[in-house]
C-alpha cells in the first residue's frame, strides 16, 4: 500500500463498518477529515512520524451514531431549570420542586420539567397538588413527553384561565365534574399559560446547545435532526442559537433542522419556510426540513386512531384521537413542501395519523415523481398491517424512538388499557417494519427519554428496558425485536440517510471521520448486556471531540 500518510490510524480491535459490501475490518486510516483505509494489518504501512495512532486494545470502532428524532436546546433549557427527569412518583416530583423553588427564591415563574405520567392518576395531576409547594409564585411544567403541561393556581389566575375558557383547537383543558380547570393542559391548551412564562435569551439558549453537544458528543453521537426549528407551545425559536454557534465554530456536530410547520395556518407559511431554509445553511447546519405535527400522544389519549379508544372498562369510547391537520389540506401541503425539495418529518403516533402521513407522501410521489426528497414518519406507536408495505413502496423511512417500545408504567397503565389487546399489538412493529423493506432511523426524542443511543439499541434487540427497569417485566411483543446489527445500522447509516449525510454513518474509503469507540465490541457478549457498552472516544470529521476517562 503506498500512500501518503495517515493523520490518525485505528488498529488493534475490532471494527463494525456497517458497510454491507465489507462488514468487519480491525484498522482504518483518516486522512484530512476523511477515511482513507479500511483494512487489516496493511493499513498499517499508512503510519508515519505524525500519525496519531489509536490502539483499540480489543475495543470496537464504529461509525458515529445520529439521531434522527431530537431536541437539544430545548432539552439543555431544560436541565438548566426544574428538572423532573428521574422523578418517579408523586412524592419525589413534589419534593423536586419545592426544593428547586427553595433554591431559587428570586426567580418569576417556576419552569421546567420532565416529570412522568404514571406518577400520578389518570398521568393528569393537579393544581391543587403544586399549590401545596409553591403557592406564592406561577409554576408551568411540561411532563415528559411535552403534550401536556401542569401549572398551579397562580399560574392559571395570571393567565386568565377559567371555567369559561374554551378548549383550543387541537387542544384540551382538563376540567373536574364541575367544569372547572385542574391545572393539566394537552397539547395546544398548553399555549393558554406557555405564552405567559418568562422567555429564554440568546445567551441562554446558547449555553444550552453547547451543554446538550457535550453531552451527546459523551453518548457517541456526531449528528442530528433537530425535530423542532420555530415557535411553538409558548417557546421561542432556537435556530439563533445553531446560527451562532455555526458561524464561530463552536457547533462540532452536524445538524440538520427540522422547521416547524404551524398548523394554525396552511400553505401561505411556505414562503417563509423556503427564506428560513436559506437562512439556516451556516457551516454544519442546515435546515432542509419541515416537521408537520399529525397527532398527540396515546396516553392522553390524543394520538388519532382509526377506531376509538376503549375507557377504564374495556368499551369503546366516542374518542378516537386529535388530527391536527386536515388529510386532505396535508396531501396538498406535502406535495407542495415535496415539489420543492423540503423533507417532510412527520409526528405520526396513533394508526390513523401514520395513514394520513403514508397517503400524504403517495399524493407528492403520484404528482411529482419519486424525488429524493426523503420523507420520514417518527414514532409510528400503532401502525395497521396494511400500511407496514407502504413504506418500502413510498420510499418512506420508519423514524423509531426504540426506547419506547418495553413495558413500563406509562405502556401497562396509561397505554395498553386504553388500546385494547388486538392494537396493542401493533404497537412499534420494527421488525415487521424492517422484514418488509422498510428504511429505519432512530432517534431518541431528548428529552422525552434518553438521548443515549445504546440504551436504545438495547430495547430494540431486547424489546426490555435496561438493568432493574426491565428485569421484572416480559418481553415486550417479541417478534419485533431487531438483531443488533440492525439496530446499529438504525443508528447510524439509517439515521445518515434521514439527515442527508451520505458521506456519512458507515465505515468506508471517502467518508466523513465521524467515528465511535466503545468500550467493548457488543457482538461478543450477550444481547441482554449490550447496555453495558461505554463510549470510549468519540470524532468528528477525524477530531476528537470527547474522551471517556480512562479511556
Amino acid at each position: 500500500m503506498s500512500a501518503a500518510p495517515a493523520d490518525l490510524l485505528f488498529t488493534g480491535g475490532s471494527v463494525a463498518t456497517l458497510n454491507p459490501a465489507r462488514s468487519r475490518a480491525t484498522t482504518v486510516a483518516v486522512t484530512g477529515g476523511r477515511i482513507s483505509a479500511v483494512g487489516h494489518d496493511e493499513v498499517r504501512e499508512l503510519i508515519g512520524p505524525h500519525t496519531e495512532v489509536v490502539d483499540l486494545t480489543g475495543r470496537m470502532l464504529l461509525p458515529g451514531f445520529q439521531d434522527a428524532h431530537i431536541h437539544p436546546v430545548l432539552a439543555g433549557l431544560e436541565y438548566a431549570r426544574c428538572n423532573l427527569t428521574g422523578t418517579s412518583d408523586a412524592a419525589s416530583t413534589l419534593a423536586a420542586v419545592r426544593t428547586y423553588a427553595e433554591e431559587n427564591p428570586e426567580v418569576p415563574w417556576i419552569v421546567g420539567g420532565g416529570w412522568s405520567m404514571e406518577a400520578f392518576d389518570g398521568g393528569t395531576p393537579t393544581a391543587r397538588l403544586l399549590d401545596t409547594v409553591v403557592p406564592d409564585r406561577p409554576v408551568f411544567l411540561p411532563n415528559r413527553d411535552h403534550h401536556g403541561g401542569w401549572a398551579n393556581t397562580r399560574a392559571m389566575d395570571v393567565a386568565g384561565v377559567t371555567r369559561h375558557t374554551p378548549d383550543p383547537v387541537g387542544g384540551r383543558i382538563e376540567r373536574d365534574a364541575d367544569g372547572e380547570p385542574t391545572g393539566m393542559f394537552q397539547e395546544s391548551a398548553m399555549e393558554l399559560i406557555g405564552c405567559h412564562t418568562p422567555q429564554h435569551t440568546p445567551d441562554d439558549r446558547l449555553k444550552a446547545l453547547l451543554f446538550a453537544q457535550r453531552y451527546l458528543h459523551s453518548l457517541g453521537i456526531t449528528a442530528w435532526q433537530d425535530a423542532l426549528l420555530g415557535d411553538a407551545s409558548g417557546i421561542a425559536d432556537v435556530s439563533d442559537a445553531y446560527l451562532t454557534a455555526a458561524r464561530d465554530g463552536s457547533l462540532t456536530a452536524r445538524v440538520a433542522g427540522a422547521l416547524w410547520w404551524d398548523r394554525d395556518r396552511g400553505a401561505d407559511q411556505i414562503p417563509e419556510l423556503l427564506e428560513r431554509r436559506s437562512r439556516l445553511r451556516v457551516g454544519r447546519m442546515r435546515a432542509d426540513t419541515v416537521k408537520v405535527m399529525l397527532d398527540g400522544v396515546a396516553e392522553s389519549r390524543t394520538a388519532a386512531m382509526i377506531s376509538p379508544y376503549l375507557d377504564g372498562c374495556g368499551c369503546p369510547t366516542a374518542h378516537s384521537g386529535t388530527s391536527f391537520i386536515d388529510p386532505e389540506q396535508l396531501r396538498g401541503y406535502v406535495t407542495e413542501l415535496d415539489a420543492l425539495g423540503f423533507q417532510v418529518h412527520f409526528h405520526a403516533l396513533g394508526d390513523r395519523a401514520v395513514r394520513d402521513a403514508l397517503d400524504a407522501v403517495h399524493a407528492a410521489r403520484t404528482a411529482n415523481g419519486f424525488r429524493d426528497t426523503r420523507p420520514h414518519l417518527a414514532h409510528l406507536q400503532v401502525v395497521h398491517p396494511s400500511d407496514i408495505p407502504r413504506f418500502r413502496a413510498l420510499g418512506a423511512t420508519a423514524n423509531m424512538q426504540p426506547l419506547w417500545a418495553a413495558h413500563e408504567p406509562q405502556m401497562d397503565e396509561l397505554t395498553i388499557p386504553f388500546l385494547g389487546d388486538e392494537r396493542a399489538g401493533r404497537q412499534y412493529p420494527f421488525g415487521s417494519l424492517l422484514r418488509a423493506g422498510a428504511t429505519l432511523a432512530a432517534g431518541s426524542d431528548w428529552p422525552v427519554s434518553s438521548a443515549d443511543p445504546i440504551h436504545g439499541i438495547h430495547v430494540a434487540v431486547n424489546r426490555v428496558l435496561p438493568g432493574e427497569d426491565g428485569r421484572d417485566h416480559p418481553v415486550f411483543l417479541p417478534e419485533q425485536r431487531l438483531d443488533l446489527t440492525a439496530a446499529l445500522t438504525a443508528y447510524t447509516a439509517g439515521s445518515a440517510y434521514v439527515n442527508r449525510l451520505d458521506d456519512t454513518g458507515s465505515i468506508e474509503v471517502g467518508k466523513l471521520a465521524d467515528l465511535v469507540v466503545l468500550d467493548r465490541d457488543p457482538f461478543t457478549f450477550g444481547d441482554d448486556a449490550i447496555a453495558d457498552t461505554r463510549v470510549a472516544l468519540t470524532y468528528v470529521g477525524g477530531d476528537r471531540v470527547y474522551t471517556a476517562p480512562n479511556a
